[in-house]
């Protein structure tokens, strides 16, 4: 048995244990990457950790440190119900406002983990509050940023037709674009649909006062206030006995016994916080700094003024989550080190069928990208197809597009690091069911997307 294929056979394993004993996953990769590292690649410690995504620990150490401190000093809330007034109390735009954002920052130029560590947080906290689906709500920020990442002056967009050009290929900036912000609207539309989209526009309004009154629409009427989106589990919050979940609950201490709300009322310490949030923004996307650093000096320095809001904020930072996407990321290091991925790749790229060959590279693509960087498979993948590709039986403007949509939608997955920013950023969830849940949607989407996307952009001969 091959090397590469036991290295395959491994993970399988890690993850039917985990599924099965409830054990961290990311714990079991690390064993898994000092098995097989050791014994099967010929690796030493070095070489093992050079798989360690460090970049991607302390965006999620900075990013959940920072918004602890949001949520522990009512910044969080303020923002929650900034965004209520701003859609005038529809909480059903509310999601349909972050995938817009998202997209928009990604568009402009934003990585898209950037403008999901960014957004992410906020959108969740909004889903808390009105009983979102946590679901619904991760994946339109993720699906959101997915949708712009391919403009002509993004990132991904940049990337991917410098790509093109140096292979000699033919391609097309706006079909790129507009593949993948079809198809992650698309998906918005379904996700929407089905996960609670519809009971959110039957609440109709919110009171945008503060004062904790049912929603102008739906008031009273029962199941469209009282009823909760499917996916929601624990995340859905009744503040006050017999509240509905959609009214804005008062708690008792933010009650000033004159009928307002004095969490959405700016303090010091929120207006302090809200400038670090505008400051990780202007950081990230106006001078390129890392997120992850960032997030942490700037919780560091809020730590520091208001030590008694950020006291309990170190030990809401997501470490469960860290461990298992840290884990599971170092071992993928290591199939790459040890050149499964490659391996796998050269293979599908030798099949006579260039329709077949077309197909399996998007679901190679989609598969790694689960787990690995999006943008380093495409650069990977896209070669691999020149060969078939000069053959001219497959059209060069259709094949890339697939590849990029394949391999970018499934950064749902909870491995990806817009899916582990997601599920870090959840605040008050069962995370192990939301983990659960994100790793079913991940493995639909891995298994259907690839095939659209082949079937729409391949076939036809695009190109």
């Amino acid at each position: 048995m091959s090397p590469e294929l036991v290295s395959i056979l491994v993970l399988v394993v890690v993850f039917v244990i985990a599924t099965t004993r409830s054990v961290n996953m990311g714990a079991l990769a690390f064993a898994a990457a000092f098995g097989v590292g050791t014994l099967v690649a010929d690796l030493d410690a070095d070489g093992i950790f050079a798989g360690f995504p460090g970049d991607l620990f302390v965006v999620l150490v900075g990013v959940t440190y920072l918004f602890a401190i949001a949520r522990a000093n009512g910044t969080t809330d303020w923002l929650v119900h900034a965004a209520v007034r701003l859609v005038r109390g529809r909480v059903a735009l509310i999601p349909w406002v972050m995938f817009a954002l998202t997209g928009a920052l990604t568009a402009i130029g934003a990585v898209s983990p950037a403008a999901v560590a960014i957004v992410a947080p906020v959108a969740l906290s909004f889903a808390t509050r009105y009983s979102i689906s946590p679901l619904l709500m991760g994946t339109m920020v993720v699906h959101g940023a997915q949708a712009g990442g391919f403009s002509p002056i993004s990132i991904y967009g940049s990337i991917v037709n410098g790509i093109v050009e140096r292979e000699d290929l033919p391609g097309s900036e706006v079909t790129l674009f507009l593949a993948s912000l079809i198809a992650n609207l698309l998906i918005a539309g379904v996700l929407f649909a089905l996960f609670g989209g519809r009971k959110l526009w039957a609440r109709g309004s919110v009171p945008t006062d503060g004062t904790g009154e049912a929603g102008t629409e739906g008031a009273g009427k029962g199941t469209p206030g009282t009823g909760t989106a499917p996916g929601t589990g624990s995340g859905a919050r009744t503040d006050t006995a017999g509240t509905s979940p959609t009214a804005v609950a008062v708690r008792p201490d933010q009650d000033t016994g004159d009928g307002t709300d004095a969490g959405l009322r700016l303090t010091p310490a929120r207006i302090a916080t809200l400038t670090a949030l505008v400051a990780l923004v202007v950081a990230v996307l106006g001078f390129d700094l890392d997120a992850g650093l960032t997030a942490v000096t700037l919780a560091v320095v809020l730590s520091t003024a208001w030590p008694d809001d950020s006291r309990r904020a170190v030990g809401e930072i997501a470490w469960s989550t860290v461990l298992l996407i840290c884990g599971v990321l170092t071992y993928v290091g290591v199939l790459e080190e040890m050149g499964t991925i490659t391996w796998a790749g050269e293979g599908v790229g030798g099949i006579g069928v260039p329709l077949l060959a077309a197909v399996l590279l998007c679901y190679i693509g989609a598969i790694v990208s689960a787990f690995a960087s999006s943008v380093g498979i495409m650069g990977a993948l896209i070669p691999l197809a020149v060969p078939f590709l000069a053959q001219g039986e497959i059209g060069a403007v259709g094949m890339v597009a697939a590849l990029a949509v394949s391999a970018t939608v499934v950064d749902v997955s909870p491995f990806s690091t817009n899916g582990a920013l997601v599920l870090a950023a959840a605040p008050d969830v069962d995370r192990e069911r939301f983990f659960r849940q994100l790793m079913v949607y991940g493995g639909i989407v891995v298994a259907a997307v690839p095939a659209l996307a082949w079937l729409v952009l391949v076939v036809p001969g695009l190109g």
